[in-house]
């Protein structure tokens, strides 16, 4: 079972059901093209089933974790993360905050100063498939194994 997932909000806010968009606001995806980290436990799993059809998520690595740290991480302000803002939360550098979120030790809504979600662009070259199915629908809603390749060109 994973630790930790990477969850990307891909639908907007037209059409969607109050249900849909207070649990995604729960998730702190309140916009399109919005990408948080959760910790894997049972009730997190049960939310990201209840909006599958909005939102897309893979199980996390440290080499991603590490690439969103870097390139989008924002503080209050929405200014970059600094070294010291790291010293402040308690980790060394980015690698150690990065494996940290990716073995769930640490949840991005509880670390203050940093925002608790990573602004994302539309991905280069557009998707490769249809954003209205599931994955195993020749889509990219769900649970997605490409998603890591789709987020890289996002960043």
């Amino acid at each position: 079972m994973a630790n930790a997932y990477l969850v990307v909000r891909i639908k907007g806010q037209a059409d969607c059901p109050y249900w849909a968009t207070h649990t995604m606001m729960l998730l702190q995806l309140d916009k399109k093209y919005r990408a948080t980290i959760l910790p894997a436990k049972d009730t997190t799993l049960g939310m990201l089933r209840k909006v599958q059809h909005y939102i897309s998520w893979i199980e996390l690595d440290a080499s991603l974790a590490k690439e969103l740290l870097d390139k989008k991480a924002r503080k209050s302000g929405y200014q970059k993360i600094t070294p010291e803002d790291l010293k402040e939360l308690g980790f060394a550098s980015t690698d150690e905050l990065a494996t940290a979120l990716a073995d769930g030790k640490a949840v991005l809504s509880k670390l203050k100063p940093l925002k608790p979600w990573f602004a994302l662009a539309p991905p280069v070259h557009g998707f490769k498939r249809s954003t209205k199915k599931l994955y195993g629908q020749k889509g990219i809603l769900g649970l997605n194994k490409e998603l890591d390749t789709i987020v890289r060109r996002m960043i």
